[in-house]
């Protein structure tokens, strides 16, 4: 199946920021909507923020609402995530997804079943 491109991610000390960019390839037709997944060691994948298309509308997890930032990146089908005053419980592996169904985005915003596409996965390190 086809995969998002990702990048960004790297290792930083509490308070620091990084970003990660997310791109869509063309293959993929009518991308509606796209989001940041992390998964840490041992947890379960939780939705960081998503992002639709449509309206540029945004959604946040609380746990990240006023630090991080997702926004509509330069190129077609992209997303960018800008995380600031990161913190050792950021540390995870950070998932870009891909959704094209907006019924089931107007019911799962940070919910995995909504979305169909994904990343590979870049590594984000907080220390302390």
């Amino acid at each position: 199946q086809v995969q998002l491109v990702e990048s960004g991610g790297g290792s930083v000390q509490t308070g620091g920021s990084l970003r990660l960019s997310c791109v869509a390839p063309a293959d993929i037709y009518n991308v509606l909507y796209m989001a940041w997944f992390r998964q840490a060691p041992g947890q379960e994948r939780e939705g960081v923020a998503s992002f639709y298309f449509g309206g540029d509308s945004t959604y946040y997890a609380a746990s990240v609402k006023g630090r991080f930032t997702i926004s509509r990146g330069g190129a077609r089908n992209q997303v960018d995530l800008q995380m600031n005053s990161l913190k050792p419980e950021d540390t995870a592996m950070y998932y870009c997804a891909a959704g094209q169904n907006t019924v089931l985005f107007r019911l799962y915003k940070l919910w995995a079943a909504a979305f169909g596409y994904w990343g590979q996965g870049t590594q984000v390190t907080v220390s302390s």
